[in-house]
């Protein structure tokens, strides 16, 4: 995915005096709107409702501030943070010729001051200064999002929805349990298909039924819990159902190459896809900088040792390429991948295998990249027939 800017578009001199640059500094209350407008000294600052359409009649207001002051405005630079309400002003701003960016909101230094003032007043201007410096080219500034198209947005949806009724089952479950085991019961299993006629059976070890206002309660779980499971299954069921259909577009032909890999199930070819192979990553360091799989150096003087990962990327990359990595070993055994893990992990020391592991996935999500992005196939990897 294209980047919003580039250095050629940086901000010189002379294109300061016809660009009106805004930031936004958005609640969902209100939007405060700070501006710096061409012939005008002073810094406006405007309280909004938050309607795009006021934000607009704003940025035409100060447009025509700048006209009377003798400056034409030639390009409009709005940039808000990374947030709630996603990416879709960005999306509508740049349909109106403006140009728009989405500040990652922690790539924004602020104060190691303690109990430093935090108002959005103070936020607008930091986030100011911050666009000033990367409109002029000085990148380390802040660091600005890739803006997706609305139908990226909405094929992510599925995979994230899933996961999010997983966890809900989860902790259904869980509960359930905790439940029944505060009443001696551990072997009830809620997840069972019969479970709602094994309920009614079920004895203490003081041989008395379960209370009626507990046994309500877990009917009532176990009603959520088969809601969820069939959700589950619908997202599932339409996911195989477009697998089946001829690839439309590149991240269909994407997911259906990388599906075709051992070891790699559905979900977790659907997550890769739209979570990242689709990105118009620059390289493979910025692919594993992105599942947050590259380490934090900590180096001052004579100093020298890694912190661990950043965990600055995408989380639910990350935890996807570890489970992918140790299911990797077991399905792809004799791949180049699986052997060089097998050897660097040999010596037994404690924590070897954790680290590498981090190591494994990081190589293995190169590997598939470039499988998807260039069709080269991984040293050893047995991959399904097609169709």
């Amino acid at each position: 995915m294209p980047q919003p800017n580039d250095l050629s578009r940086s901000l010189t001199a002379l294109d300061q005096d016809s660009t009106l640059i805004a930031v936004i500094e958005m609640s969902q209350a209100s939007w405060l709107v700070g501006a710096m407008v061409p012939g005008i000294e002073r810094h406006p600052l405007k309280k909004l409702r938050p309607e795009a359409e006021e934000l607009l009649r704003q940025l035409q207001r100060w447009r025509d501030e700048a006209t009377k002051a003798g400056r034409t405005v030639r390009r409009i630079a709005v940039a808000f943070e990374a947030g709630r309400d996603g990416f879709w002003l960005a999306r509508w701003l740049r349909a109106r010729d403006i140009e728009a960016h989405v500040i990652h909101a922690s790539s924004v230094a602020v104060s190691r001051e303690h109990r430093r003032a935090k108002t959005d007043r103070l936020d607008v201007e930091l986030l100011k200064r911050a666009l000033l410096g990367w409109l002029r080219g000085e990148r380390d500034h802040c660091k600005m999002a890739a803006i997706p198209t609305l139908e990226l947005e909405d094929a992510r949806r599925p995979s994230r929805e899933r996961e999010a009724l997983v966890s809900e089952r989860t902790r259904i479950i869980n509960r359930m349990k905790s439940t029944l085991v505060r009443l001696g019961i551990r072997d009830f299993r809620p997840n069972l298909r019969k479970a709602p006629e094994r309920l009614r059976a079920l004895r203490t070890p003081e041989g008395v039924a379960v209370p009626g206002n507990t046994r309500a309660e877990l009917e009532r779980d176990m009603a959520r819990l088969q809601l969820i499971k069939e959700q589950i299954r619908e997202i599932e069921q339409m996911r195989l159902t477009r697998m089946a259909q001829p690839p439309a577009d590149a991240p269909h032909a994407m997911l259906v190459l990388l599906a075709r890999v051992v070891g790699v199930g559905i979900e977790t070819a659907d997550m890769l896809v739209n979570e990242v192979f689709v990105r118009n990553l620059r390289d493979r360091r910025a692919v594993a900088r992105y599942a947050g799989l590259t380490g934090a150096p900590d180096e001052s003087g004579a100093r020298r040792r890694e912190k661990g990962l950043a965990r600055a990327g995408n989380a639910r990359v990350r935890r996807g390429m570890l489970q992918l990595a140790w299911r990797f070993l077991m399905f792809q055994k004799d791949s180049a991948l699986a052997q060089w893990f097998q050897r660097r992990a040999a010596d037994r020391r404690p924590g070897t295998r954790k680290t590498m592991i981090v190591a494994l996935a990081r190589k293995l999500l190169l590997a598939l990249w470039r499988l998807v992005t260039t069709g080269e196939v991984p040293q050893g990897v047995v991959l399904r027939a097609a169709g």
